[in-house]
Order: C-alpha cells, then sequence, then structure tokens
C-alpha cells in the first residue's frame, strides 16, 4: 500500500488526499524516464546511447550569414551529433563575441584588426587563428531599369565619397526615365560592417570617408531589396545576393578601361577589381569538433556550397593545403 506523500494540512477533505496521492505516483513514475533522458543527453556524441549535440556557436558577417547556414544545415546532415548555431550581425559583431569568449568560430568579411588581435590575446590567453574559406566579389548593385551597365573605381569614389562631384545620374551621362530621380539615392552599410570597412578601403582609399547622406542598412540583403524598390538607388553588397530583382555593374579599375563583370573566373583571374577574401577565426586552436568541421568546409563538399551560394570557392591546391591546417586544440 502506498502512504499518502502529503501532509494532512494540505488538503482538509480525505478524498483529495487520496487523489492527491494518486497524482504524485503518476508525477514520480513520469519523472523517472525523463530524469534518465536528461542524463543520457549529458553523454558525449559517439558514446554509445548519448544523445546529446555538440554545439559550435558560428557567428558575424552579414555576408557570409547565407553561406555559413547552408554549411551548417548540409554538415548537420553528415554529421548529425554536430550543431552549428548560425548568427550573422557583421563583422565586428562575430569579432567582438570571439574576444569575448562568447563564440567558437566568427565569420569575417575582413581581416582582424590589430588592436582586436590584441584585445583577443588579452582576453583569452589566445592567439586568432585565421582561415581562408573562399572569396567574394562586391557587387554595386542599381535597379534592372537603370541603362547604367559599366563603372570605374573612380567614379565609385565621387559618389560615394566625401566631397564626391557625381550627385546624380546625369553627372555620368545616364537619362532615368519616367518617375525615377535624377539624384543618386546612395544605399551603404553600417560601419560595423566588414562590407563596409572593405569598400572604403577598395574604393575609396585609406584616407577618405563616405559622404553624408548614405542610408546605411543592417544587413546585405536589405541593401539589395532597397535597390530593387528604388529606381534611382546605387547600392554594395557580396555578390552572393543578387536576385533578379537587381542589376550588377560591370566595374573597371579606371575610366575608360576594360570593365569586368562580377564572376567567377574574372574574381579568381584578379580581373574583376572589388574582391576581397571571406575567413573564419577561431581563438587559438579550434575544439576537435570545430576543427572537423573547418575541414569540411575546405573538401570538395564544403567548396561546392561557396559556389552554389554565389561566392568564389578556393581553388583546389589551396583547399587541399587548408585542409591540413585546423588541428583540434590539446587536451
Amino acid at each position: 500500500m502506498i502512504s499518502d506523500p502529503l501532509p494532512k494540512w494540505c488538503s482538509p477533505f480525505p478524498c483529495m488526499r487520496r487523489i492527491s496521492s494518486r497524482l504524485a505516483t503518476f508525477v514520480l513514475a513520469a519523472c523517472i524516464p525523463l530524469c534518465l533522458l536528461g542524463c543520457l543527453r549529458g553523454r558525449t556524441p559517439g558514446v554509445p546511447g548519448g544523445g546529446q549535440k555538440t554545439v559550435i556557436q558560428n557567428t558575424g558577417s552579414d555576408t557570409m550569414v547565407n553561406l555559413a547556414q547552408a554549411w551548417a544545415e548540409e554538415y548537420a546532415a553528415i554529421e548529425p551529433g554536430v550543431s552549428v548555431e548560425v548568427s550573422g550581425g557583421g563583422s565586428g559583431t562575430g569579432i567582438a563575441a570571439l574576444i569575448n569568449g562568447t563564440v567558437d568560430i566568427a565569420n569575417c568579411s575582413r581581416e582582424m584588426h590589430a588592436d582586436e588581435i590584441s584585445r583577443a590575446r588579452a582576453n583569452t590567453g589566445k592567439d586568432a587563428q585565421e582561415f581562408l574559406v573562399g572569396y567574394d566579389a562586391l557587387a554595386v548593385f542599381v535597379h534592372p531599369a537603370n541603362p547604367l551597365n559599366d563603372i570605374s573605381l573612380e567614379q565609385l569614389a565621387e559618389i560615394y565619397g566625401e566631397k564626391g562631384t557625381i550627385t546624380r545620374w546625369s553627372d555620368l551621362g545616364v537619362a532615368m526615365t519616367g518617375k525615377a530621380s535624377d539624384e543618386m539615392i546612395l544605399v551603404s552599410r553600417q560601419s560595423n560592417s566588414g562590407t563596409y570597412e572593405y569598400f572604403r578601403e577598395a574604393v575609396l582609399g585609406k584616407k577618405r570617408d563616405f559622404r553624408l547622406g548614405t542610408i546605411d542598412m543592417h544587413g546585405s540583403k536589405d541593401v539589395v531589396e532597397l535597390v530593387a524598390r528604388t529606381r534611382s538607388a546605387i547600392g554594395y553588397s557580396g555578390m552572393g545576393y543578387a536576385t533578379g530583382h537587381v542589376k550588377m555593374l560591370n566595374i573597371a579599375k579606371r575610366t575608360g578601361e576594360t570593365a569586368f563583370a562580377p564572376t567567377i573566373d574574372n574574381t579568381q583571374s584578379g580581373a574583376y577589381p572589388v574582391a576581397r577574401p571571406l575567413l573564419m577565426y577561431t581563438m587559438g586552436a579550434p575544439g576537435e569538433a570545430g576543427a572537423q568541421y573547418l575541414q569540411w568546409i575546405f573538401s570538395p563538399a564544403g567548396q561546392k556550397l561557396v559556389a552554389l551560394s554565389g561566392y568564389v570557392p578556393l581553388s583546389d591546391t589551396v583547399a587541399v593545403a587548408a585542409a591540413a591546417t585546423p588541428h583540434p586544440e590539446e587536451p
């Protein structure tokens, strides 16, 4: 006979006490398998009976977030015991998380700055490890109705740079039709973005800043969407975000020279003048799961997703060499 686990003051009516007794027995029986399940979930992957996934926190570049998510989803099918949790926010956000020790891998569309490397070392006691995972051709987008097809770095600098001389489409000899304004609407990225920093360095130069009055968007996708619905707009973003609702301009190094489209071949050959590396950072050597994940990213399967996502994969030689570099941290 099961004794009543509840004190008499919990229920002044005997019938209620009998119901409470049965309920307590039921709850106890239900909790036992749940407790066992909790114990099993605490086991590491690969251990017989284990069910808990190893989690890799992966944060950073908005340019890379779609690619990183594609990697994570594909890897989950290959390694069900590992969950790669991806979030964006910008390269600066990923680096800040790396410095604070709250992320395993930071995605960056720019290199870490010297002061960031120093702060990371001071905060974690480890050196940041850099991994090249692909390339991105930074595209300049206009509305499909815009008749412009080619532009030069010099012209882009005068459009986006402070004290720039190009403020209207007619300054480029472009006649806007319909209700489209002749005045250019400049779409840019927020200052914590690696895309913002790279564009400023590659187009404006290290000593020149952006002009005031740009519309600064939080993400790469936001830039493309705004240009797609604004006929007088011009914006820049990773070519992986191109859609059928915008047009990518061919870019020449200098006005009057041949302009090249943002393609894989033109990026690998160096002909396209606005291309950059896509990077991943860890603090010190990655953990075992992180090292295996990075090695998979360098594999043909991982690099295939780079191309499918609209970016430029590593050459076979570079990929093979890179796959040998991520060694897990010593226990």
